[in-house]
């Protein structure tokens, strides 16, 4: 019998170096707080986004689960 060798298929070992992407609900909830957090000024929107975008990868990328910013406290309580 021919012994057979076991080999990890590319396309196996390429789905696990893929980092989680963020929905794009999740990024738009992250820069809508980072947009509460510089002042609610408006104008920034495309950087929020991205920053916003950055942050949500880096996190999932670490253990592999997205997460969620805590909410943040009102000003009005």
């Amino acid at each position: 019998m021919p012994k057979t060798r076991e080999s990890s298929s590319p396309l196996a070992e390429k789905s696990r170096n893929i980092k989680p992407q963020p929905s794009q609900e999740e990024i738009a909830l992250r820069a809508y707080h980072i947009y509460l957090e510089r002042g609610g000024v408006p104008g920034d929107e495309f950087n929020d986004w991205i920053i916003a975008e950055r942050q949500l990868i880096e996190l999932a990328g670490k253990d592999g689960k997205p997460r969620r910013k805590p909410a943040t406290k009102s000003a009005t309580a």
